[in-house]
């Protein structure tokens, strides 16, 4: 794990006009909320291996969020899906978003970022109502102007579409907008390649100590480190 970095310099370059926000793991922990969904899955299942079950999430081969994930753990044990496959995939999406709450600090600096009058934009991979739901649940949907998903452009980071819709959203050019993310390779990387200012959340990302290493303007390790940077109070 990296040493904690205090935030003290603020932005000396051009003004910022616009915020982009990265939603799961930088704005509440997915990842956790995952990981306990499975758990409680297993448990309804008969077993005792939640672990195991969130590593086929982390597979790959279906997807981070894909149900069909609990569809092969299932088959895998030869646990029958009928009458069950469906009420497990319900517990896991009812578990998870249970789960979602801020990080701490998170919700006092949206709105003292809110209270500057400048755009607010989410960009996330995840669909709509999945993001819809998770901002509710959390209680920042008010805080911000619109949601980027990954529906509406049908790309996902690192491709640039997400953050070329949230840059013609803000109306802002890239110089004058700050991306906030947890994810290097599809946070940080393709902003700065676009010109688009950045800051690391490294406290959402759980294996920050193991990546190679891609410079932000900027790193924080709580949300509230944030308003150091834009120098609000």
């Amino acid at each position: 794990m990296q040493p904690r970095r205090h935030v003290q310099q603020k932005l000396t370059r051009e003004p910022v006009r616009a915020f982009l926000f990265d939603m799961d793991n930088t704005l509440f922990d997915l990842v956790g909320a995952q990981a306990a969904a499975c758990h409680q899955v297993v448990r309804h299942l008969g077993y005792d291996d939640g672990d195991e079950l969130f590593r086929y999430f982390l597979s790959g081969r279906y997807g981070f969020e894909s149900t069909e994930n609990i569809r092969q753990y299932m088959a895998d044990r030869s646990i029958p899906a009928y009458g069950l496959y469906h009420e497990a995939c319900r517990i896991y999406a009812d578990e998870k978003l249970r789960q979602i709450v801020p990080y701490p600090g998170v919700e006092e600096t949206v709105k003292a970022v809110r209270a500057l009058g400048l755009p607010m934009i989410i960009v996330t991979d995840a669909e709509a109502p999945d993001a819809r739901m998770r901002l509710d649940k959390s209680g920042l949907s008010s805080y911000f102007d619109r949601t980027i998903s990954f529906d509406l452009v049908k790309e996902k980071k690192p491709a640039p579409a997400p953050f070329l819709a949230a840059l013609d959203a803000t109306g802002t050019a890239p110089y004058e907008t700050l991306f906030i993310g947890d994810s290097l390779r599809r946070d940080i990387a393709p902003c700065k390649k676009l010109g688009i200012r950045t800051v690391y959340a490294r406290y959402g990302d759980r294996f920050s100590g193991t990546r190679q290493e891609i410079e932000a303007d900027f790193v924080i390790d709580r949300m509230d480190d944030l308003l150091g940077i834009i120098g609000s109070p």
